[in-house]
């Protein structure tokens, strides 16, 4: 059992104990724990990207990132939009905008066609803020992703 990693033990333990259970796929299981640990992996190296930045927050950055890549073509979003995108509670989605309007990454405006909505944009700073730290993420990706 010579360079067998954690995953694969652990699917040689499943696999002896329903050895003759076809509903048991070893290749699957694999896979699927492989999937959860990179998983595991690229949020903690997230965390720890951002842990140290109190000027710029990991929950800034998923904003931020929900609100550049919303389906809609002019990057606006409502609050709940945004809250729906991100999961979070329509109040904690509040608390984030209010700290990226203050920071100068998003404007909040009423709706000109709907006084009753508020839409969310980036400004310059945020697509600035968000490209930098998106290329930044993707090259954690990169070489987390490179011992494959």
């Amino acid at each position: 059992m010579a360079g067998m990693d954690n995953v694969d033990h652990h699917v040689a333990r499943w696999a002896s104990f329903w050895k003759d259970d076809p509903r048991f796929v070893p290749e699957i299981e694999g896979a699927l724990v492989r999937i959860y640990e990179i998983t595991k992996l690229a949020k903690r190296a997230d965390a720890a990207a951002f842990a140290a930045n109190a000027d710029f927050t990991l929950e800034d950055y998923q904003t931020l990132h929900a609100l550049m890549v919303q389906p809609y073509p002019s990057q606006e979003a409502t609050p709940a939009q945004l809250a729906d995108t991100t999961r979070v509670t329509r109040a904690a989605m509040t608390s984030r905008l209010d700290r990226l309007v203050e920071a100068g990454l998003v404007t909040r405006e009423v709706d000109p066609t709907d006084r009753r909505r508020v839409l969310i944009r980036p400004t310059a700073a945020g697509r600035e803020a968000w490209d930098k730290h998106i290329f930044e993420g993707l090259a954690r990706d990169r070489e987390m992703l490179g011992v494959l």
